[in-house]
């Protein structure tokens, strides 16, 4: 059966749900969802997802979403399709761009905002074999003691494990129940569940729905679809513990396959010289 709403996981999907200025009651209510703040978000500023190190000699790096809300907190966030070598790495990396450029000339007293940075993912981590946080959805993690003490409050890291979520509809019971459900099962929706009658939902199914696309936004998202399978065909079948020549087999696999470099590079951590070189 023909799929009636986009894939939620391709780069396409993913911004036109979240990533557009008229996606951004969606966004903002996603992440009240998950953040759960004293203090909600009111409004959010996109920002340039492009970010630029201080040196020529520095990566470069795009994000999926970058905002900034009424308060000047920074957050990042990231749909990972498949796994790739030193993901968590590469998390960490791209936290500290949102940290530096805050940074003021003169005399500056280093008082940051908070920087949340959010993983979506569709894959799960290998990290929990025989452990209780295998079936974890939600991973939130802080800068903590050996005590398990927080020691700074202000810069947090959650990853959502998009496979563990196998609630059904008349089991969700929270908001966030609700996004991560329309997420993992929106392209298998032909009709749209009781569940999700408010506005904010409405408004996320009429974005969704392919019948409402032009033919450009219909060529480009399935030009994002084909890359989303490729992706995940070579790499769910391919990857294995992170070695250098094999990062380079699933690379020039992608490449014979006509997926876009930014994305093999977004995939295997590779550079775009090491790439280019396939």
């Amino acid at each position: 059966m023909k799929s009636r709403y986009i894939n939620p996981f391709t780069d396409f999907g993913f911004k036109k749900l979240f990533g557009e200025e008229a996606s951004k009651p969606m966004l903002i209510d996603f992440l009240n969802a998950l953040l759960s703040q004293t203090n909600k978000i009111v409004d959010l500023n996109f920002k340039n997802t492009e970010q630029l190190g201080q040196t020529d000699t520095d990566r470069k790096v795009i994000y999926d979403i970058y905002c900034e809300n009424e308060s000047g907190e920074k957050f990042i966030v990231e749909l990972q399709k498949a796994k790739q070598n030193y993901f968590k790495e590469r998390t960490i990396y791209y936290s500290t761009f949102p940290i530096r450029e805050q940074a003021e000339k003169g005399e500056w007293n280093y008082n940051l905002k908070s920087v949340y940075c959010i993983g979506i993912l569709d894959f799960t981590f290998d990290d929990y074999e025989n452990e209780p946080e295998k079936s974890h959805v939600v991973h939130t993690i802080k800068l903590k003691n050996q005590n398990g003490k927080i020691f700074y409050d202000k810069l947090t890291y959650i990853y959502l494990e998009m496979p563990n979520f196998k609630k059904r509809e008349h089991e969700l019971n929270s908001r966030l129940d609700k996004w991560l459900f329309f997420i993992r099962h929106l392209e298998d929706f032909q009709t749209i569940p009781a569940i999700f009658s408010d506005e904010i939902f409405t408004q996320a199914f009429e974005k969704a729905e392919l019948a409402k696309f032009g033919q450009a936004e219909l060529d480009s998202y399935e030009n994002s679809l084909k890359n989303y399978r490729d992706l995940k065909g070579v790499i769910d079948t391919a990857f294995d513990d992170g070695k250098m020549e094999r990062s380079k087999e699933i690379a020039k696999a992608l490449k014979q396959n006509g997926v876009l470099i930014d994305i093999i590079i977004k995939s295997t951590g590779l550079t775009q010289e090491e790439v280019d070189k396939l």
